[in-house]
């Protein structure tokens, strides 16, 4: 584990004149700093991707395809450091970090595989008209948490191939792994190609109003992607905004409960829950409510959560103390208010543990049905026809993915076409392709992630009329 990371500008090592603290989840002990960049850093790393980007726009895409490929090279040589960093900072448990770490170099890997269509629209006696898509120009990638290596490559990859420059922000509760990465990819991009500057909450406005930005590519909550997407609008900056949701899966009275309630509840809980469209409200018809509440709930109560980097905890932590507090006080409330709650095993006394917890039937407007948790609690809720549990999972403000459960493969998917949401799975959940769009519906996002559309993202259409010899 590096004893000190520090920032990536203009292709060297940079270091701040003020540190974040960066705790341990399953402790709560600081174990590392990482450097906070100050306003005039922040402007050396804009500066720097602004002059690097005339000769990475200007490097064919086969040249940036084989840079992407080299970057993930590398990510997977030192995927072992990088796995211990992970826990350390994140806390999942050892094998889904080294799954996100090999995942991302996978990610980088396929990303490179993707063209830049040219799009020929007329092509006629007199003239053809092509329309390509060019670079936007430097980029400004701010990551979460919760997935803090995956949802970077997501950025880096799709922007620096399509010809963009880039500054990344990781999130202060999380920097070391992507400082480390922007450490290991010094000299896999050009100088200035890939900044990579850390920082607490006053860095992202800085960022996000800074004019050197031609698009800000932002992962987070709903709340604070609206102060982003108004920030953008003051010199009409491109955005993509991956947001909150509250999906809804369904399961249907057909299905083998115990041949999927491991599948639902890992849809749930997946990274202690702390995932975007994770399960957060799972409805079940009243046929086989009480088999499966059941069936989770033993779930819940046999598997381990503990210290990620302890051998066979399945679960860890919640990653940081205001996400803990927010969850707890969610479920003190439901608490409070006479609902039942189903625990699971006990969780150490030490760190950001909460048990795997299943709250039984509670009302449609408690606070644990309406708002999403991000943690892990999920609310079990009985329904017996379809159109009405159609009408309640779509009654939220959030539209980013979904489940349907159901023997019946047809059935399944009349429900899929009918819930207002950019994913919808079959039988299965938490899926993604690097080749398939990720987007969101109502308020869970603005723009798309992944696949050529991802990559459009990072472009402006340019047509050319070419006039053909008479």
């Amino acid at each position: 584990m590096p004893e000190q990371c520090t920032m990536t500008i203009d292709g060297g090592g940079v270091l701040g004149q003020t540190f974040l603290e960066v705790r341990n989840p399953a402790t709560g002990a600081v174990f590392a700093q990482a450097p906070e960049a100050d306003p005039a850093q922040l402007e050396a790393a804009v500066e720097a991707a602004t002059r690097a980007f005339p000769g990475w726009r200007d490097t064919s895409i086969n040249l940036r395809k084989k840079a992407l490929v080299k970057a993930a090279e590398t990510i997977e040589a030192h995927a072992d450091e990088l796995t211990q960093l992970f826990v350390a900072e994140q806390g999942r448990p050892i094998l889904g970090a080294r799954m996100e770490i090999l995942g991302a170099a996978m990610w980088l890997k396929a990303t490179a595989m993707l063209d830049l269509p040219v799009d020929v629209t007329e092509d006629s006696a007199t003239r053809r008209i092509e329309v390509h898509h060019v670079p936007l120009g430097v980029v400004c990638g701010i990551v979460p948490w919760n997935f803090p290596v995956l949802l970077a490559i997501w950025k880096i990859g799709p922007a620096l191939l399509a010809g963009n420059t880039m500054v990344l922000k990781p999130s202060p509760f999380t920097p070391l792994c992507t400082l480390r990465i922007g450490e290991l990819l010094r000299d896999v991009f050009p100088a200035g190609v890939l900044n990579v500057i850390s920082g607490g909450d006053a860095l992202g406005p800085l960022m996000t109003a800074h004019p050197g930005f031609a698009k800000i590519s932002f992962t987070g909550s709903t709340a604070t992607g609206k102060r982003v997407m108004e920030s953008a609008a003051k010199d009409l900056k491109r955005i993509t905004l991956e947001l909150g949701g509250n999906d809804a899966a369904i399961v249907l009275p057909d299905v083998d409960v115990d041949a999927v309630a491991e599948q639902i509840f890992e849809g749930a809980f997946h990274n202690t829950a702390q995932v975007c469209v994770a399960t957060k409200r799972l409805y079940i018809h009243s046929d086989i409510y009480d088999a499966m509440r059941e069936r989770l709930h033993a779930l819940a109560q046999g598997l381990p959560v503990g210290d990620g980097s302890q051998q066979g905890n399945r679960y860890g932590p919640v990653q940081n103390e205001p996400q803990y507090r927010r969850v707890r006080a969610l479920i003190e409330e439901a608490r409070a208010e006479g609902l039942t709650l189903l625990e699971g095993a006990p969780v150490p006394d030490k760190g950001y543990f909460i048990p795997l917890t299943l709250v039984d039937n509670p009302p449609e407007d408690s606070r644990v049905v309406t708002e999403e948790a991000f943690g892990p609690v999920l609310p079990l809720l009985k329904f017996d026809d379809i159109d009405d549990v159609i009408a309640r999972a779509n009654a939220t403000e959030y539209g980013l993915a979904g489940a349907v459960w159901a023997a019946d493969i047809e059935a399944a998917t009349a429900i899929a076409h009918r819930l207002d949401t950019g994913t919808i799975w079959i039988n299965q959940n938490l899926q993604s392709t690097p080749f398939t769009p990720l987007a969101g519906a109502k308020q869970s996002g603005f723009g798309q992630e992944n696949g050529v559309p991802g990559l459009l993202e990072f472009t402006r259409p340019k047509a050319i009329f070419i006039p053909k010899a008479a």
